[in-house]
């Protein structure tokens, strides 16, 4: 080897390994709407005790495998007798619901409930189609219009999470009253009167509710606060109008009767989850054994547990609302969370001659006014932009439930000595 290629290799630099940078993986990111709680904490330790203690009362009176055979028929009639039988209900008065708002009957009951209510309610006129669409619908149908910057500039700041509670007040009306009437043959009378006077009551409950919950919003907000318009535009419509469907007459006739329809299909199949674990879990709770006083698994068993509590406090009760027996509590308990599993009891117990006409204007007139409120009102003023107002409203809405019920049944004792 030369000297030369010595000198070259001893001054050759030998280079330097490459460094690969990796890619930080990013901790993923939860939706901007999503609650997060500690990972254990006293619910953790708690909720199983409940759990597992409300099993334990069931399986110690009826046994477990008898507890558990009456949990699912009883669902399973539920799902037949019942759900279906209200979700034809939602179909029909869909369609009507959609006939009516097509050619302009919503439109005209707005016109004519709009000088109530600034009088009555202490809200624009414009409130008025918040009553018509939820009567027609369900309590969600309220949003709609509160994201219409055409609807919303009506309201002063104080003034618009109201329309959480005058919404729920009148949601699923129409299903809700057209459901009681047909219970007339099995009730052995006509229902008519009974149903309207729950109607009224309905409107008592939603001035109460809505009233306190201004009341609330006022010191919240203040009397002059504007509201601020919606983040998403709207087209709006020239006034004295309405949004019609294309083509001729007959067209939107079938086009209003198919889309309504479907509408009243989306609410029959919303109603499930509702009728079959909350009805259920009264229906167990209020029923006792079979005629023979044994407990076979059949369906509409159960432990006897609320008519027992409820008959502790018959003394307030029976003023209040004048129920027949205290098995008619379990309606109103039920609507708290779902208006079609209430409705669904008040069968059974018509089928148990357990409740009368009174009864059934005050059922009508709380399963209105409540409506399912505890499972719906957290979601609807979270969509107003309204969450620290949730607690106000929920109480707001549980002394306007209690008017209604307790309005009806004095309407309706006046109304018997009367006529």
């Amino acid at each position: 080897m030369s000297q030369t290629q010595k000198g070259k290799k001893k001054t050759a630099v030998r280079a330097k390994p490459q460094v690969v940078e990796r890619p930080v993986r990013e901790k993923p990111k939860l939706p901007s709407k999503v609650l997060v709680k500690k990972e254990l904490g006293l619910e953790t330790f708690l909720f199983p005790v409940f759990f597992f203690g409300l099993i334990t009362l069931f399986a110690v009176q009826m046994g477990l495998a008898n507890a558990l055979n009456t949990m699912m028929n009883t669902a399973y009639r539920l799902l037949i007798d019942t759900v279906l039988y209200i979700t034809a209900i939602c179909v029909l008065m869909g369609a009507v619901s959609a006939l009516l708002s097509e050619f302009g009957f919503v439109s005209l009951a707005n016109r004519l409930l709009q000088p109530l209510m600034k009088p009555v309610y202490g809200l624009p006129g414009a409130a008025a189609l918040g009553v018509v669409t939820t009567f027609l619908s369900d309590n969600p149908a309220i949003l709609a219009l509160a994201e219409d910057h055409h609807f919303r500039h009506y309201f002063k700041r104080y003034q618009f999470p109201a329309l959480t509670n005058i919404g729920t007040a009148f949601g699923m009306g129409l299903i809700v009253c057209t459901y009681m009437y047909s219970l007339s043959p099995k009730m052995g009378t006509g229902l008519g009167g009974a149903v309207g006077v729950g109607l009224l009551g309905a409107v008592v409950g939603s001035i109460v509710s809505t009233r306190i919950m201004l009341v609330f919003t006022r010191k919240f907000f203040g009397d002059e606060a504007e509201l601020s318009s919606s983040s998403e535009a709207e087209p709006e419509l020239p006034r004295g109008t309405r949004p019609i469907r294309d083509g001729g007459i007959g067209s939107r006739l079938m086009a209003s009767v198919l889309e309504g329809g479907a509408s009243g299909v989306r609410m029959g199949i919303s109603i499930v989850p509702g009728v079959l674990v909350i009805c259920t879990l009264v229906m167990m709770l209020i029923n006792g054994p079979s005629e023979a006083g044994t407990y076979t698994g059949e369906a509409y068993e159960g432990i006897r547990l609320l008519p027992m509590l409820a008959s502790k406090i018959d003394f307030i009760l029976k003023p209040l609302f004048g129920f027949s027996s205290p098995e008619a509590i379990g309606v109103p308990v039920t609507a708290l969370g779902a208006a079609g599993a209430a409705m669904s009891l008040t069968d059974s117990l018509i089928g148990m001659r357990l409740i009368g006409p009174n009864d059934i204007a005050v059922f009508t007139a709380m399963c209105m006014c409540w409506s399912g409120y505890l499972s719906t009102h957290a979601s609807m003023m979270d969509s107003l932009h309204c969450k620290d107002l949730i607690g106000k409203a929920i109480l707001s809405h549980t002394i306007g439930g209690l008017a209604a019920g307790v309005a009806a049944h004095w309407i309706y004792v006046l109304l018997a000595a009367i006529l």
